[in-house]
This record gives C-alpha cells, structure tokens and sequence, in this order.
C-alpha cells in the first residue's frame, strides 16, 4: 500500500513542531520577562515582611535595594532574553514595599497615618505620569541598557536615604510570637483588606487593557495621552487632599472608604457605556478624573486601614501579605484582562470589572467602624 505524500513523517513533525515551539517560546519569554517582576515580588512580600519583624525594617529594606539593584544591572548587561529574564526577577526580588509601608505604620500616629501614606501613593502617581512623557526621551537617549543602569543607581540612592534620611525606627520584638502567621492568615479584617487590595489592584490593570485603544478609537494618538493622564492624576490629588483628610478627622474614614469603592465600581460600568458607543475623548477624560479621585483615596486608605488593623507583633508579615495579594491583583488583572478583551470585547471587560468591584463592596460593607484618630 502506498504511503500517502500528503502525511508528514515523524522525522519531519519533530523538526516542525521543535521549531514552532522555538518562534513560540520567543514571545512567551518576552511576556515573562516583562511579567516575572510582579511574580517574585508577589512570592516574596511575606518572606521580607516576616523578616522585618524579626531582623529590623531597615535592615531589610537595605538588603531588599541592594537585590534591586543587582537585578538591574544584571539587566542592563543582559546579551539574552533569558539573561534579561533573570535580571527582572531579580529585579522583583528586593520585595520591600511591605516593608516600607510597616515602618511607616511604626512611625506615625493614626492620626496622620493616612496621610503618610498618601504621599506614598502620590509619590507613586506622580511618577507614572511623569514616565509617560519623560520615558521615551529616556529611552532615545539612553536605550533599553541606559534605563536599567538608572534604575540600579537610582536603589544606590535608595539605600542612602534609607541610612542616613529615614529617622532611626523604634525598638523591635527580638523573637515573634509563635503562630503569628496562622493568625495573620486568619485574621478576618486583614482577609477583607487583602481582597480590597486584591480587587482594586487586579480591576486597576484590567482597565488599562482597555483605555488606551478607547483614547486611539476617539483620535487621541498614544504619544499624546499624558495629555490626559496627568491632569487627571492631579485632579485626583487634589480631590483627595480636600475630601479624605479632613472627613477622617471627623470620623468619616468608613464612609469615605465605601463610597470610593462604589465610585470604581460606576467608573466602569461607566466605562463599558462608553466603549459600547463611539468614544468621545471629553467623556472619557471625565470618567478617568473620577476614577483617579476615587482610586488615589483608596491608595491612601487601605495601607493605612491595614497597618492600624495588623497584630502589631506581626505587622510587617501582614504587610507582607497584603503586598503579595496586591502583586497578585497586577498579575491577574492584567491576565484576565486580555482574556476578556480577546474572548468579549471592552464592554465585557468593564462590566467584569465592576462586577468584581461590587463584590469587593458588599464584603467591605461589614468593615468595623473606624474612629477619629486621637490628637
């Protein structure tokens, strides 16, 4: 019987599918190179905060800058994807986000917690908005290699503001009571906080699928949406600074908090309106200077709702879990967020969104009623 040409031999579907898979594996990696920083940060937020309460906060932070900086100049003297693979999550491995924010819990009163870590939050928007107009200049300038050769010198920096600018912090636990983290784990206010930062984080990424296509649709090129990212960042600051502050002191941070999370859950529905119809630039402008109010207070809250909450024997590895579930909510949500964009479009993208933010709503309803911080 004669063989059929039209069949392929199995020499020959080795060396098909062995290839395909190296045109394959190429974009994958580029994907995990860019993603492998979220991951290892995620995995290793507990670990550094666990440790900050053992060895001391800026120890640790000190040692987290220092892997920060290794990893981008690992980086920048990468020749191969998987060598600029390993120096992201490198990158990702001097996890000391948790960190910081529970040495700033431990040096500040409640009364002005929120507000420290508001600038935190402002520090970080700012920044963002400032990469979209400054980041291709510096990377016309500098290239690819520049930008992580700044970003290693930049931990350098770090590690000196940490030693000699960042006041001496208060006496540690010189041992960690046992059980700390099951009761970290079980801890029912942390569990609601770390869903909120969840949720926040993953619905943050997943808009963001989405929003930059919408601006493109409605004649606004990508080199220009600074255009309207940045003053909508600093709308949101300023919505921020003249609603939250002051309604905490009256005792209104529960409120304010909950009312956040509706205000996100309608910027998307919002969203999915606008993205079922033409889009209009002025429309979504509008929506994106509520979504930055409503989001930088949030920023401002759950850090803060979080560390006055935390075991203070364990605030750092709670932290630290809160972080990881953050990390995870930029993995997700941005993961989720090209599924529902390839598999529904933008409007079943949006409506997930807010669907996933009322969720988070409805658990949060039962929060404890925050007090005015004491004078």
């Amino acid at each position: 019987m004669a063989l059929n040409a039209s069949l392929m031999t199995s020499l020959e579907k080795r060396s098909s599918i062995s290839l395909a898979a190296i045109y394959g594996l190429r974009p994958a990696l580029v994907g995990l190179a860019m993603g492998i920083y979220g991951l290892t940060q995620g995995a290793l937020q507990l670990a550094f905060g666990a440790a900050s309460d053992k060895l001391g906060r800026k120890k640790v932070i000190v040692f987290g800058l220092f892997i920060l900086a290794a990893g981008s100049f690992w980086a920048a003297a990468a020749d191969s994807l998987f060598g600029l693979l390993m120096g992201r999550a490198l990158q990702g491995a001097g996890a000391v986000s948790a960190v910081v924010t529970a040495l700033l819990a431990d040096q500040t009163r409640d009364i002005v917690r929120t507000k420290a870590m508001a600038l935190i939050g402002a520090s970080i928007g700012l920044m963002f908005a400032l990469s979209l107009i400054l980041a291709p200049a510096l990377n016309t300038i500098a290239g690819l290699t520049g930008l992580f050769v700044l970003t290693g010198l930049l931990a350098f920096g770090g590690v000196a503001v940490v030693i000699w600018g960042v006041p001496p912090e208060p006496a540690m636990r010189t041992v960690v009571p046992k059980g700390s983290l099951k009761e970290v784990l079980t801890h029912i206010p942390s569990l609601r906080n770390n869903l909120g930062v969840f949720v926040l984080h993953g619905v943050l990424l997943a808009m963001w699928v989405a929003v930059p296509q919408m601006m493109v649709d409605a004649g606004l090129p990508k080199e220009h949406h600074w255009w309207i990212y940045l003053p909508a960042v600093l709308f949101g600051f300023m919505v921020m600074g003249k609603t939250l502050f002051p309604l905490e002191r009256k005792g209104y941070l529960r409120a304010v908090f909950l009312t956040s999370a509706l205000v996100i859950a309608l910027v998307m529905f919002s969203l999915g309106l606008v993205a079922g119809g033409t889009p209009n630039l002025w429309c979504i402008a509008g929506i994106l200077c509520v979504f930055f109010s409503a989001s930088n207070i949030l920023e401002a809250c759950q850090p803060s709702i979080a560390s006055r909450g935390a075991p203070p024997h364990a605030r750092g590895m709670a932290m630290g879990f809160y972080n990881t579930l953050q990390s995870l909510g930029f993995f997700v949500g941005g993961a989720a967020g090209g599924a529902l964009m390839k598999s529904g479009g933008a409007q079943v993208l949006f409506a997930v969104c807010g669907l996933a933010t009322l969720v988070w709503l409805l658990v949060a309803w039962f929060m404890e009623p925050i007090e005015a911080p004491a004078r």
